[in-house]
């Protein structure tokens, strides 16, 4: 027996002891694998298989998972239905072929069966007798029983779990029936079979579709020979993976391929139901998302209801096609649209050229569930394809497509997407009257109709115009900011159209999605002209609203400095509200300093060029520029970082500005982050310069602490980080609160000299604080004479309930705090 080492979790990659170094890379009846052994490994060294723990769990499962990455990430579990409580395991090869998994109980001695291969296995056509079976785990991830003569007699590439790696399948064998397709895990910490699973009907036109339970919640739509038909990523945009799709008399099925062999990448259905691919970032050390299939309202299965098509960049996104009308027209108008439509004119069955039916064409679409092949129809022309629905009374709609030649629907359309790039062409049926070619008489009532009708909007143009042009005569030709006096310049902000917008953040793909904030969610894009941009599209749910937007619009577009993030432009379609900025590909700094390990933290220099940066740029903001500016909102999550992380403040929703010697102000409404805000503004309302100076002050310390003044915690007090600073400040022992990870050798003098300005900027009394002028030059200086600093404001922030687990409080001031997730499958 070999002996190897015990797996704790799924998420820890422990090294082997150096007496255990050497691993087995095959299994022979008569060895066994023990929970203390050392794991199986592949050929090439790319997996392992052994006993591990998920996450949060003390069951004991069979796994298979990528050797050298430290993120342990199961691609295939044994047992999964059937744990081991404790470390009893085994796991054998039989004289037949046979994998087998016992426990042993403890209390009475008694060895079990907990999982065994034939109970997974449907007997082969023609049975291959075992000769010398050996167990074999591959370099591609599949563990196989092999035959004396080199035969599978069983591989778990057969049976997936939750995931699919390159060579694995999802789709049928159709000589004996097999099908292979995946199954989420129930939870992280169990992974048993849950609700969700990913599977090829191929019924149709093959589509592969994701189910809870029975119900369907998401179709990727049927596969047109190159790519899936509703896939939300161009395959010319995808440089990590090719797709593959097989079908012929034999097998239906989809695999993919790595494009670079040194690429390791999956495909998983998580535990929430989400569809992910996903590639390892070795430089980054994480899983990164390169596609996500359910990206946006209209990805929800039959989201617009019977005959309805949905549109991403409609608004709303359901809309009826030419021909029907909505099902119930007092629901439409509440914008609820799962109804569906009905056609406008019911269909009589009949085929008479002149006067009967015909099709109207829908170009760009995802094609209807429900799919039909036509007999015979694989060589049918588009010409005859059209003909033979004509002549059958139940067909409502057909498609040609490459694959499968002609395919016809008989029931209501569901599940039909529209896309401004890709998809597929389909042919939906209807009365002559809805076609648009009826009688002259008719077509002359139509062209009078338009032409009332454009007539009348161009007079109502007009009178718009005149009044519009009154009321800017009356205001002096300005925008007005929230409670202010206008502002007298033009902005000269370029506005984006909808549809720009729209492609260039791929419909809003969640893929694209980059952050949320109070504002609403943040998408990355790119312009026709190749320009990366960050779009903030204002949520229907935001805190925020129009008063804040134009805002931040009024504001940034007259705020130009190095250290500022700039506005490229904005959106405003109906409803929609979107500011376009410059992007940041580093994001924000609280990714930095929170979120940092041994080797990726940010060294002395780095840090110390973006306190100084952000201190140039509010000096800007309090003195420069032509409005006096307070943010009212500056944290480490609206700090953005360039390709050369400088600093650019970003975030202006919440910001007011001052004219002549005006300096401060109240207000009755308190908004912005708790932990960051002064003493003066969270309990009277009263703002200052000197409001945001105490906001620079928490910055400085939580970029030289690496730690959160919110929620900040110490075994031996009570304090947050502004009382704990301060504490070590008395106790001379101030360099005790520089971050750990920090790369030595650190320049005491600089360090120490930037915790004192930090100190004097959180001052209790904000008279006390100092000017962002007087910052920059202590910063600036080597050997400035600084005053002893005071008492901090909010030094001890234990007076609210710390309800949160993860030590966080409750802000009862935050509406707008901004927190970028990074999301992992597992």
């Amino acid at each position: 027996m070999v002996v190897l080492l015990i797996f704790f979790s799924i998420f820890t990659s422990l090294p082997l002891s150096s007496k255990l170094s050497v691993a087995i890379d095959t299994l022979y009846p008569a060895q066994t694998l023990t929970d203390n052994s050392n794991p199986l490994v592949s050929t090439g060294q790319a997996f392992e298989l052994g006993f591990f723990s998920p996450f949060n769990s003390n069951n004991r499962y069979i796994g298979i998972w990528f050797k050298n990455i430290p993120i342990r990430t199961p691609i295939w579990v044994a047992n999964k239905n059937n744990p081991i409580s404790d470390s009893s395991g085994l796991l054998t090869i039989t004289a037949t072929g046979n994998i087998i998994i016992t426990a042993t109980n403890t209390t009475t001695n008694q060895t079990t069966a907990v999982w065994s291969s034939s109970n997974s296995s449907s007997p082969p056509p023609t049975p291959t007798p075992p000769n010398n079976p050996i167990l074999q785990l591959l370099d591609s991830g599949n563990l196989v029983v092999k035959n004396g003569g080199g035969d599978y007699l069983w591989q778990s590439f057969d049976y997936p779990c939750d995931t699919l790696v390159p060579g694995m399948k999802l789709g049928w064998n159709l000589i004996t029936n097999q099908e292979w397709y995946i199954t989420s895990w129930k939870t992280l910490e169990d992974p048993s079979s849950g609700d969700f699973t990913y599977r090829l009907d191929r019924h149709g036109l093959p589509e592969i579709l994701l189910r809870k339970g029975l119900t369907v919640e998401y179709r990727g739509g049927p596969w047109d020979g190159v790519r899936f038909c509703g896939d939300p990523q161009p395959l010319e945009q995808n440089t990590v993976f090719n797709p593959i799709f097989v079908v012929n008399s034999s097998y239906v099925y989809y695999t993919f391929e790595n494009i670079d062999a040194t690429t390791i990448s999956r495909f998983v259905v998580n535990q929430t139901g989400k569809l992910m691919h996903l590639t390892w970032n070795q430089r980054r050390g994480e899983w990164i998302e390169i596609t996500t299939l359910q990206g946006d309202a209209c990805d929800n299965y039959a989201t617009c209801g019977p005959n309805g098509i949905c549109s991403i960049s409609a608004s709303p996104i359901c809309y009826c096609p030419v021909g029907f009308i909505p099902r119930s027209q007092q629901d439409y108008d509440r914008f609820d649209r799962t109804g569906g439509c009905v056609r406008r004119t019911p269909l009589n069955c009949t085929s008479v050229p002149d006067g009967g039916e015909g099709f109207r064409k829908f170009s760009g679409v995802k094609l209807p569930d429900r799919s039909y092949f036509l007999v015979n129809g694989s060589g049918m022309s588009e010409v005859d394809c059209e003909a033979a629905c004509l002549r059958n009374c139940t067909c409502v709609a057909f498609a040609q497509t490459d694959l499968s030649g002609c395919v016809v629907w008989f029931e209501d359309l569901l599940d039909i997407r529209e896309f401004n790039g890709g998809g597929m062409d389909f042919y939906i049926r209807m009365a002559a009257s809805d076609l648009g070619n009826g009688s002259n008489k008719n077509k002359r009532t139509a062209v009078i109709a338009s032409v009332t009708v454009i007539l009348g909007i161009l007079v109502l143009g007009l009178i718009g115009w005149y009044f519009m042009r009154k009321q800017n005569a009356h205001n002096g030709g300005a925008l007005t900011l929230d409670n202010q006096r206008p502002v007298e310049e033009d902005l000269e902000l370029p506005l984006f159209d909808l549809v720009t917008i729209s492609n260039a953040t791929d419909y809003f793909s969640f893929a694209n999605k980059i952050g949320e904030g109070g504002f609403g969610p943040v998408y990355k894009g790119v312009l026709p002209t190749g320009q990366e941009i960050a779009v903030k599209r204002l949520s229907k749910t935001s805190g925020q609203g129009l008063t804040e937007f134009k805002n931040e619009v009024i504001l940034i577009a007259k705020l130009q400095h190095r250290n500022l993030v700039r506005l490229l432009g904005c959106c405003i379609h109906e409803e929609e509200r979107m500011l376009a900025y410059e992007y940041m590909p580093n994001k924000s700094l609280d990714l930095f300093i929170f979120n940092q390990t041994r080797g990726t933290s940010l060294d002395w220099k780095k840090r110390f060029d973006i306190i100084v940066g952000i201190a140039r740029g509010l000096l800007y903001l309090h003195r420069d520029s032509r409005l006096r500016v307070i943010h009212r909102d500056l944290k480490a999550s609206n700090i953005l970082l360039d390709n050369d992380m400088n600093p650019k403040i970003s975030d202006f929703g919440l910001a007011r500005s001052f004219g002549g010697d005006q300096s401060e102000e109240n207000t009755n409404r308190v908004i912005g982050t708790y932990g960051y805000m002064s003493p003066e503004y969270a309990i009277d309302g009263h703002f200052s310069v000197k409001s945001d100076v105490f906001s620079f002050g928490v910055l400085v310390l939580e970029i030289v602490s690496g730690k959160k003044n919110r929620g900040f915690y110490h075994p031996d007090h009570d304090l947050n980080l502004l009382g704990h600073a301060w504490k070590l400040w008395n106790e001379g022992k101030s360099m005790k609160l520089v971050d750990a990870l920090m790369e030595s050798p650190i320049p005491t003098l600089e360090v120490l000299r930037c915790i004192q300005v930090a100190l004097l900027c959180v001052q209790q009394r904000p008279e006390d604080r100092p000017t962002m002028s007087v910052v920059l030059l202590m910063l600036d200086s080597e050997n400035p004479m600084m005053p002893m600093p005071k008492q901090p404001g909010f030094y001890s922030e234990r007076f609210i309930s710390e309800t949160d687990s993860s030590s966080t409080p409750r802000n009862p001031y935050t509406s707008n705090d901004l927190t970028i997730t990074k999301l992992h499958g597992r």
